[in-house]
């Protein structure tokens, strides 16, 4: 009989550790793989910016699709103007000279180290891609290009995507998107600063 009650009690002790193990760990782990995931997230989106603003500096505009993006910058240059002289003095036009010079775009993206392969592919998400959105709009009397490029928090948490999760962090919400720029406004801020 007292054989018995140990071996209850010994399996009672190896579940209750068991049960003290997890409800430890998983918050760490939680944490580990949020910060690890989001970081890497934030390393992509932040080479997209990069990208759409280069293919802006060729085009004038933003990309509203990746194959675009990365053709475009492959392929195009960008206009230099250097001037000489003063454009504002009235008196003295004839002494303004301007030189213009076309550099290829992809020189720029290199000395950058923007990365063009599948930049569109979301980091831990199996293969699932950002949204990418760009139009114009009118921005206190003036037409000015936007573009928005994101994804949602559970897109790339994996097995971190449940809600359930918000009692290790209360500003955790795997609905809330990870994006920079607006369709609302022209800006590229990012959502992780």
């Amino acid at each position: 009989m007292k054989l018995v009650i140990n071996l209850i009690l010994a399996i009672l002790i190896g579940i209750l550790a068991y049960v003290l193990y997890t409800s430890i760990n998983e918050p760490i782990a939680f944490q580990g793989e949020k910060i690890k995931r989001k970081s890497a997230v934030v390393k992509s989106l932040q080479n997209i910016r990069t990208a759409q603003e280069l293919y802006r500096g060729v085009t004038g505009e933003f990309a509203a699709t990746f194959d675009t993006l990365r053709e475009v910058l492959n392929t195009g240059t960008f206009k230099l103007v250097n001037v000489q002289g003063d454009p504002d003095d009235p008196n003295n036009p004839e002494a303004v000279v301007y030189d213009t010079i076309f550099k290829p775009a992809i020189d720029s993206v290199r000395s950058l180290g923007v990365i063009l392969d599948k930049m569109e592919m979301i980091p831990y998400s199996e293969g699932k891609m950002y949204d990418i959105a760009a139009d114009t709009l009118t921005y206190q009397q003036t037409v000015v290009p936007v573009v928005e490029v994101g994804t949602f928090w559970k897109d790339f948490m994996g097995e971190y995507a449940s809600p359930k999760y918000t009692k290790y962090d209360s500003n955790y919400d795997p609905n809330a998107r990870m994006k920079f720029g607006s369709m609302d406004a022209p800006q590229l801020g990012g959502s992780w600063d």
